[in-house]
């Protein structure tokens, strides 16, 4: 009797240890949210359009610039926002206004005036760009 009385209190102690392990496995992480950006300009200050009445068409792009690259000169007839995810880019409006990114960095885009990018770092810079358009406008237009 006393065996069993000892087996029984191994079990309920091996039992608590694995639910209190499996009650800690059950927790979820801490969800975090921060606002990267939040404006109703672009990165040169100009006031962002307004939105047309038509049918919303959201498109995400992914841009790979290698080091030394430049994208020629262009411009976006709809509002655009992007996040850098690695390297640098340096972006210059055709007026000669000029932003610097680095990882990490949100940039809002200039919407209808002319301007390129140019990656002065030495590794690719990549980044994501959100384009709120209309359907069937083009999102970027080249000069």
């Amino acid at each position: 009797m006393k065996f069993a009385c000892t087996l029984f209190a191994l079990a309920a102690l091996a039992a608590s240890n694995v639910w209190a392990d499996g009650a800690a496995q059950l927790e979820a992480p801490k969800i975090e949210a921060e606002v990267l950006t939040r404006t109703t300009q672009s990165w040169d200050g100009s006031e962002l359009p307004t939105y047309p009445r038509a049918q919303p068409e959201i498109a995400i792009m992914r841009y790979r610039i290698p080091a030394g690259a430049a994208l020629p000169m262009h411009k976006h007839p709809v509002i655009n926002a992007g996040v850098l995810l690695s390297g640098q880019l340096t972006v210059v409006s055709e007026a000669g206004d000029t932003l610097h990114m680095k990882a990490g960095d949100t940039i809002v885009e200039l919407v209808n005036k002319w301007h390129y990018g140019r990656n002065d770092g030495d590794t690719m810079a990549e980044i994501v760009v959100f384009y709120a358009g209309i359907g069937g406008l083009p999102v970027v237009e080249k000069k």
